[in-house]
């Protein structure tokens, strides 16, 4: 009589897969709202950009201004939805109660962090890629270095899905929650080089502009694509895996201990 007794492995990753489906699930169910509506704002900052500014002005030599810009926006729809994605979920369970039903289900706190982070990654990659074929449209671009691309993309998505676990452990509101994004992570996108080069900014101004963790994110990216960038493609990699890994195991820590998260 053959043995219908499920695999351990299939067992011990069983509520892994399930809350993983649920959180995608969760996002395609409302797709004009998760998918559709941050394209439809990327598109528009690609046509002011791109069909009107993009061939009359340059800020950096030997590429047009939209082929500059396409990098940042790129980047930008990556990680406001990877965060908004793990964020909002993540604090609806907490403030509906059902977080409990998480915390008594046999799935580890790695697991869950993964599940969390893997639907946020493919949130945010859908949106960056739609994003990039529109692009197309409006300027060709080079993807001098395609590998160094995925990984930046990668690490940026990975970096704002824990971000957007701890900013959902500590948030008591939605109020406080959209602080996260309003008066964090949007002045560090605005100020990170999105719009504009940093070499051109004053001296002092381009050093403060160092200190935002943004900058080597969407640097390094550029640098993916053009080849030219304002700081060392080399250390930006190596300060978004780090800032990667630092924020994941400090989501770790958080949901390990049940931080905030047990009623």
């Amino acid at each position: 009589m053959k043995d219908s007794t499920p695999h351990p492995l299939y067992v011990a990753w069983l509520p892994f897969v399930t809350l993983l489906k649920r959180e995608i699930l969760r996002f395609l169910r409302v797709s004009f709202q998760t998918l559709l509506t941050p394209v439809i704002t990327a598109s528009l900052y690609l046509f002011v950009f791109g069909a009107t500014l993009g061939e009359r002005i340059s800020v950096l030599e030997g590429y047009s201004y939209a082929q500059f810009v396409i990098p940042g926006l790129i980047l930008m729809g990556i990680i406001n939805n990877s965060f908004a994605n793990v964020s909002s979920s993540l604090f609806m369970s907490r403030y509906l109660g059902n977080i409990v039903d998480l915390l008594v289900a046999p799935i580890t706190p790695p697991q869950l962090i993964l599940a969390y982070t893997l639907a946020a990654m493919i949130r945010g990659l859908l949106v960056g890629s739609v994003i990039t074929l529109i692009s197309l449209g409006f300027a060709s671009m080079p993807w001098v270095h395609p590998e160094l691309c995925l990984v930046m993309v990668f690490l940026a998505s990975f970096l704002f899905a824990q971000f957007g676990l701890i900013a959902a452990i500590y948030s008591n509101t939605f109020d406080s929650l959209s602080m996260f994004n309003n008066f964090i992570i949007l002045p560090l996108i605005y100020f990170g080089g999105v719009f504009y080069p940093i070499s051109i900014l004053p001296p002092f101004w381009e050093q403060v502009s160092r200190i935002n963790p943004l900058f080597y994110l969407i640097d390094g990216f550029r640098f993916a694509i053009l080849g030219v960038g304002d700081a060392s493609p080399f250390f930006s990699f190596g300060f978004s895996l780090t800032l990667s890994l630092s924020l994941f195991v400090w989501a770790a820590i958080l949901i390990g201990k049940g931080y905030r998260l047990r009623p």
